[in-house]
């Protein structure tokens, strides 16, 4: 890995963990939501360790129990680890608004995708320009109810 690479994910890391932090301090009372969208906690299992691994994302979707995340890492030219754990366990728990939900993920077919672009542009302008920065199709994953 570069020196690029290793400086974009620990500034990703640490903007992580401040969010996760300042919405336990504040009970959900701050950073519930980002650029309009609901923030979501996102827990997966590390693929390598095993381990129990959290994300703070937005939802630029949300119809009723789906919830559709975008794995762009900014535009990245990588795909996000999160991504990379739940395709190798798609068994996931999203909390979002307080309320934590056992979830399976699944990626979206190219016609998903074609169907909810336009909404998650939609959403946040800046997802178009994250696609445009890379040269990897980024993924969209859909996360609906286990239970």
């Amino acid at each position: 890995m570069n020196t690029r690479d290793l400086v974009a994910d620990a500034g990703l890391k640490t903007m992580n963990l401040t969010h996760q932090v300042i919405l336990r301090l504040t009970g959900g009372r701050v950073l519930s939501s980002a650029f309009g969208m609901p923030a979501v906690m996102l827990e997966t299992t590390g693929r390598k360790s095993g381990l129990a691994r959290r994300t703070m994302l937005t939802a630029p979707v949300v119809d009723g129990d789906r919830v559709v995340l975008v794995a762009s890492k900014g535009g990245d030219h990588r795909d996000p680890d999160w991504y990379q754990n739940l395709v190798a366990d798609p068994n996931v728990t999203v909390t979002i608004r307080g309320h934590a939900r056992h979830m399976r993920a699944r990626v979206a077919s190219s016609a998903e995708k074609a169907e909810l672009w336009p909404r998650i542009v939609g959403a946040y302008r800046g997802y178009a320009g994250y696609q445009r920065r890379t040269t990897r199709d980024i993924p969209v994953v859909i996360c609906e109810p286990s239970d």
